[in-house]
């Protein structure tokens, strides 16, 4: 991927916050938010220079791709709606609902450091697993193989327990205790997914079944 092309995509993901956030506020007066895009422009830019340049442009082609089972494609856009809804949810809850108190300064601190460890086992995936894509599907132009090392050796699915801090964090950070309750729903929809993807990945990609053998957890630790 090109310099220019990274720049954009930074940019892009930095801009797509920005009007989830501010637009259903109705306000550019909220410090919090531009403290989570500056530190979101951050992680971003350094996942990107430590993800190998093929990856990323291989997570540039979208989330609909060919060779997508059709679940996938449903499974994929439920993710969508439900993440951004959640991060709609909280400039809604934050500056019109109150549904209930903020969090304090420890709890929204919390909520900062969340998202960032989320962002850091989410890069150690990508880092480490050339295939991580965002879409499911037997990469054979790219002779995809099982990768079982660093965090894979410790869950399956390490991208997909990056997300639950990733999604959970800024809400906290933000001022939302419902809408961190919210994410819920789009890591349920991730956890439903991985289920559908080990079973379409012990079919088709050699090893994977050895590989469900050897590390017996999917997302959680001893004990999922």
């Amino acid at each position: 991927m090109s310099p220019i092309k990274l720049i954009a995509g930074l940019v892009f993901n930095a801009v797509m916050y920005a009007l989830l956030l501010f637009l259903p506020a109705g306000t550019l007066h909220w410090w919090q938010a531009w403290v989570f895009l500056a530190i979101t422009i951050v992680v971003t830019a350094v996942a990107a220079f430590n993800i190998p340049s093929g990856l990323l442009s291989e997570r540039s082609r979208g989330v609909i791709q060919k060779g997508q089972p059709f679940w996938d494609r449903v499974i994929v856009i439920l993710l969508l709606i439900s993440y951004v809804g959640q991060v709609i949810f909280i400039p809604l809850d934050v500056f019109r609902l109150r549904l209930m108190p903020q969090p304090g300064a420890m709890v929204s601190f919390l909520g900062l450091a969340l998202y960032v460890a989320g962002w850091w086992i989410l890069s150690l995936a990508m880092k480490i697993n050339p295939f991580a894509v965002p879409v499911v599907r037997l990469q054979q132009e790219r002779h995809q193989r099982v990768i079982d090392t660093g965090v894979y050796a410790v869950v399956r699915h390490p991208m997909y327990t990056g997300f639950a801090p990733f999604a959970i964090g800024p809400a906290l950070w933000l001022g939302s205790y419902p809408a961190a309750l919210l994410a819920i729903v789009p890591v349920a929809v991730l956890a439903v997914r991985s289920v559908f993807e080990e079973r379409f990945l012990k079919q088709e990609l050699k090893g994977y079944d050895a590989y469900m053998e050897k590390v017996r957890y999917r997302l959680i630790p001893f004990i999922w």
